[in-house]
């Protein structure tokens, strides 16, 4: 049975993702600070983590994802869809596809606008150089020496190349870095990654930190509540080996568990909207309204090709042998197919629907995809995912039982309003004109997906209800904003409204989505909390 080393620290981190690992690192820099992080899942070991191509397969393991669903969604046919977050050291960083953007200066700007003092552009851009170490060098928008390794891709397929010098043929720019002042167009992502080998937050901050005697990491261990008296957070209850255990905090208790299960730990202890809580006979301690409101995430669908080359990633005969030569590549060399993180190129266009930004993203992938890698896809293609950067359809998490291990209902509520479905048919169409461009006609491709015979709006939008899926950026769930604003959760030091010593630091407390991809921007959030938390207590 688990013995506990201590019983009593000065910060308890719950969750061990993209921004509890960033914490824990950051906080124990401090000799005299103690630390426990608890992460429910395991230890990052598994090598498909670390092997960038891996990700390809990491759908398919157990024991490193949570296995969420969605509730029905009226608006995607009432299906219920595979929501993939990670459980493991480094989060959902463990099992993302590795792409760095940040967003544009006007998400966080409008993030200031909604009442998030201290969180506009010009106050994040020095957290994001600071996690960063970006292997271009430093300049304006980048960083060196951060734990966080940014590298450019060291295998690019053709496809790929196809894709992005598709570029010209439909007006848009080539862009060499998405995370500078030149945002809209075409390119190549930039990668976590760091010598060919993912760099997730575990093994960016957390690695650095586990030899030091003041940080206690306790794995395979399932919070069930926040301990809360006198409105004030001073420990923690987690299960481990079927045994309970309590441990105290003298300074704060540090909510990290993501968009889904932040809130789900808030409402299990007793804050949260009343009338959830009485529904499930928890005593409500601070009753606040806003706790799993304003769940936003990005849908997305793929227009998918076939073709009759023998380009890309295939589960195919005639592909083995290049699968062969790239195993030794990347065991001698780290580079290869094998150091692809496969959505290779995207970018993000405007829509005639578009205000100042651009309103849709597009994730190219060389390979043919099914249920999210669930499904093995044979054969040769290529795919556009197309995503809606700034739905106004907002959903919410809510409690299935006062029972820990009975996962929360998540209803994100997709395609609710109308002009979320006008985006997502638009994207569509100029993902289409994108594949019919005359670079890939030498590739000899027949649509698959949605198919030659869906071509009204109409139809189009029938397809995107029956085939979208999330592409993973839930947040929302813990908004900050303004104290007297009901429906927030956090005020702008990341503070839980009304309960002293408890933070939330995640996804969950961004108001509302940045444009593009959110592991570096919630990297981001837990750097610059965590000179909060040290300005407070560290002078």
């Amino acid at each position: 049975m688990y013995t506990l080393p201590k019983n009593q620290f000065d910060f308890i981190i719950i969750g061990a993702g993209s921004a509890g690992a960033t914490l824990a690192a950051r906080l124990t820099e401090n000799a005299d600070v103690s630390v426990c992080l608890i992460e429910a899942g395991k230890k990052d070991k598994n090598p498909l983590i670390h092997i960038p191509f891996g990700l390809s397969l990491l759908a398919r393991i157990k024991g490193i994802g949570w296995q969420y669903s969605t509730a029905p969604q009226a608006g995607l046919d009432n299906r219920e869809l595979h929501w993939p977050r990670g459980k493991t050291l480094g989060g959902s960083s463990s099992i993302n596809a590795m792409c760095y953007i940040r967003g544009v200066k006007e998400d966080y700007d409008n993030w200031q606008a909604q009442g998030a003092d201290g969180w506009g552009w010009d106050s994040v851009l020095p957290y994001f150089k600071k996690s960063e170490h970006q292997e271009r060098g430093e300049d304006d928008y980048h960083g060196v020496g951060g734990p966080l390794s940014v590298s450019d891709l060291r295998h690019k397929d053709v496809l790929s190349e196809a894709f992005v010098s598709a570029a010209s043929e439909i007006g848009e720019k080539t862009v060499t870095d998405f995370n500078s002042d030149q945002h809209e167009g075409l390119g190549f992502y930039q990668v976590t990654q760091k010598d060919g080998q993912r760099c997730s937050s575990a093994k960016g901050y957390l690695s650095q930190a586990l030899a030091r005697p003041n940080l206690t990491v306790i794995t395979e261990a399932l919070v069930e509540k926040i301990e809360i008296t006198n409105k004030v957070a001073t420990g923690v209850r987690f299960k481990k080996d079927n045994a309970v255990f309590s441990i105290s905090a003298t300074k704060e208790v540090i909510l990290s568990s993501g968009a889904v299960n932040s809130p789900q730990v808030l409402m299990l202890s007793g804050i949260g909207p009343k009338p959830e809580l009485d529904k499930h006979g928890i005593e409500c301690i601070q009753d606040l309204p806003g706790v799993g409101k304003n769940l936003q995430d990005h849908l997305d669908a793929i227009i998918q090709h076939r073709c009759k080359a023998w380009q890309g990633y295939a589960v195919a005969l005639t592909a083995l042998p290049k699968y062969i030569k790239a195993t030794f590549k990347y065991l001698f060399n780290r580079n290869g197919i094998f150091s692809s993180n496969i959505a290779e190129a995207g970018g993000f266009v405007k829509t005639k629907y578009a205000d100042k930004l651009a309103d849709i993203q597009y994730h190219f992938l060389p390979a043919i995809l099914l249920d999210h890698g669930r499904k093995t896809a044979f054969g040769y293609g290529y795919g556009v995912h197309v995503c809606c950067l700034y739905p106004k359809s907002t959903g919410e998490i809510r409690l299935n039982s006062s029972n820990a291990s009975d996962p929360a209902v998540i209803d994100p509520n997709y395609l609710a309003h109308e002009d979320d479905q006008k985006v997502m048919i638009e994207g569509v169409k100029m993902a289409r004109k994108i594949l019919s461009t005359k670079v890939f006609e030498q590739y000899h491709s027949r649509e698959i997906g949605p198919g030659p015979d869906v071509q009204t709006d109409e139809e189009i939008l029938g397809f995107v209800r029956k085939r979208a899926e999330t592409i993973y950026h839930p947040i929302g769930t813990c908004k900050m904003g303004k104290a007297d604003d009901p429906m927030t959760v956090v005020d702008s030091n990341l503070n839980v409204k009304g309960i002293e010593n408890l933070r939330v630091i995640d996804a969950s407390v961004m108001p509302s989505l940045v444009g593009g991809n959110t592991n570096a921007p919630t990297i981001m959030i837990a750097e610059r909390a965590a000179d909060l938390i040290k300005q407070k207590y560290l002078k």
